[in-house]
């Protein structure tokens, strides 16, 4: 308990201002006691306002008053020194880098709890007393710390910007009020700032509101992530097992020929083996008959030579005629190597040509990408196109490694296949299209059809298998003096400037098919949105006589 006295003395007897005991005391005509060097220190900085006042109370006094020193609280002070010396203030106290620091420390400043919006000023624990305890300061407004309360004061006037012109839409006086913002509307920057904290929670709720629907959409992307994994892992242990039953079905079927290879082997070797023996049997007997005749023929007793000859001649066995025997060297089972080869070009060709429909087509859970504004966008989904020979018109020379058609007047011998065309000079590329792609067609002459088609395109002559002329395909008429768009037999006009180099573009999972016209610039000549149900092919028609070109340009 006599500690504690002891520390209400030190309290007591502690200058308000320094926040150290009272040196050379003096006390003011309101109560309160400073240090006489911080009061004076403190006035000196109001003599320009000549108004004086308590730090601590706000009282004014006018004139400046003269103060001495009060031997009493001097006395008091020293006897409080005997008692020990006085405990250190904690260094988290003291206002370091960053921090704003008490207007009324002297000497280290201490660290400020709070700022006064009227008074503009930062306070310390102790400093900040009076404002808690006296009426005067009942009003005040009290903020966290800041650095920034002379943006408080007008740098015209030196008053606090209390008003807020929605004219000028800043911060005013009132003397701006009446002078050069005479007229304005203004409010008090109390109403403006509810006006706009009005605004700022409207805002705010708009935000949250934005933030919960990406997170539902987070949340749903997640989900479709762990559907697409699901699914991929299922597809990917389906495929092993039908790949394991494919594999397994071959290894039988292999099993299986190779016994009956086997087994056909094995007669075919008894047969051989049995007519040889009966070969070898026969062979036998003949050279014993002829070992017979042979000491015949050599004995000198002509009777016993008449005598012998006739039971010495009996009828010979039956031959074994040389053509019952058929000799294949190296081609008995020719006919099943055969079968085997066909079939493995036709399982070949199923994996080449239907691959596509085997193949997982891509997810796409994102929002459609923008079709690109300029050729450098359209550039980087550049799409190489090589145009199959076996697609190609009768009337129709490949050059430029497959990328250039150029249609002809004489009928060329190409091989028949069956995805030729064959009643009119147009081809397909070799690269099935999905995804996003873009290339070019440079042609010459007097028209070319630029086209896409599903595979699946009638190849028989008639209009039917023409670009544009079915549901399958889709072409850009272009010759010299227009364009024009054709789907399923229905044309419709296109305007844009004449160019040799059409752009196509082609977003299959969206739908979206482009046509441009290519020159310094480029210009959309025509855009179908629709649902692409295939993979597509890119395609050319040379419809008019012998000359004309289209080349698929080299982009990359």
């Amino acid at each position: 308990m006599a500690q504690k006295g002891v520390q209400l003395d030190r309290e007591m007897l502690s200058c308000s201002i320094c926040l150290d005991l009272l040196k050379d005391p003096v006390t003011t005509t309101c109560g309160h006691s400073y240090c006489m060097k911080c009061i004076k220190g403190f006035w000196d900085g109001e003599d320009e306002k000549e108004i004086h006042s308590c730090p601590q109370c706000r009282q004014s006094f006018t004139p400046r008053p003269v103060l001495l020193r009060s031997t009493m609280l001097a006395a008091l002070v020293e006897e409080l020194k005997k008692t020990g010396p006085p405990p250190a203030p904690a260094d988290l106290c003291y206002a370091g880098a960053g921090d704003v620091a008490c207007d009324f420390c002297t000497g280290r400043k201490l660290r400020a709890c709070k700022s006064c919006l009227v008074c503009l000023a930062s306070y310390c624990d102790q400093h900040l007393q009076p404002h808690y305890e006296s009426p005067v300061f009942k009003k005040h407004k009290l903020v966290e710390p800041s650095k920034k309360l002379q943006e408080n004061i007008c740098s015209r006037h030196d008053e606090v910007m209390k008003l807020f012109c929605r004219t000028d839409q800043q911060s005013i006086c009132y003397l701006c009020s009446v002078d050069e913002h005479k007229g304005h509307d203004t409010v008090s920057a109390a109403a403006e700032r509810t006006e706009r904290q009005r605004e700022l929670e409207g805002s705010r709720l708009n935000i949250q509101q934005r933030i919960q629907d990406r997170e539902k959409e987070v949340k749903l992307l997640q989900q479709e992530v762990e559907a697409v994994n699901g699914s991929a892992d299922k597809a990917v242990e389906d495929s092993e097992k039908m790949f394991t039953e494919l594999i397994r079905l071959m290894e039988k079927r292999s099993s299986d020929v190779k016994q009956q290879l086997r087994s056909q082997q094995e007669r075919e070797v008894s047969g051989v083996r049995e007519l040889q023996e009966k070969l070898e049997q026969e062979i036998s007997e003949l050279k014993r008959r002829d070992a017979e005749l042979k000491l015949l023929s050599h004995t000198e007793d002509h009777n016993h030579f008449l005598l012998s000859y006739p039971s010495s001649l009996p009828a010979l066995s039956e031959a074994t005629h040389s053509s019952s025997i058929n000799i294949r060297p190296l081609r008995y089972f020719e006919e099943v190597t055969a079968a085997l080869s066909a079939v493995r070009d036709k399982l070949q060709d199923v994996l080449r040509e239907e691959w596509t429909n085997v193949s997982p087509t891509e997810v796409d859970v994102l929002l459609p990408a923008a079709e690109p504004t300029t050729r450098a966008g359209f550039l980087t989904y550049s799409q190489e196109i090589t145009l199959d020979p076996n697609t190609a018109g009768t009337q129709l020379v490949l050059s430029e490694g497959s990328r250039k058609a150029t249609v002809t007047k004489q009928h060329q011998s190409h091989s028949s296949h069956p995805d030729r065309f064959t009643g009119c000079s147009q081809i397909l590329s070799r690269e099935s299209l999905t995804g996003r792609c873009y290339w070019e067609v440079e042609w010459r002459g007097r028209g070319v059809f630029v086209a896409v088609a599903y595979k699946n395109i009638s190849r028989a002559a008639g209009r039917g298998s023409v670009f544009g002329y079915n549901d399958k395909s889709w072409s850009l008429d272009c010759d010299q003096n227009r364009y024009s768009f054709c789907y399923n037999s229905i044309n419709t006009p296109v305007s844009g400037p004449l160019s040799s180099t059409v752009g196509v573009y082609l977003d299959h999972r969206a739908g979206v098919l482009s046509y441009y016209s290519v020159s310094e610039t480029m210009t959309l000549l025509h855009r179908v949105q629709t649902t692409f149900t295939q993979p597509l092919h890119a395609g050319v028609w040379l419809y008019y006589g012998d000359g004309d070109t289209a080349e698929f340009c080299k982009l990359k």
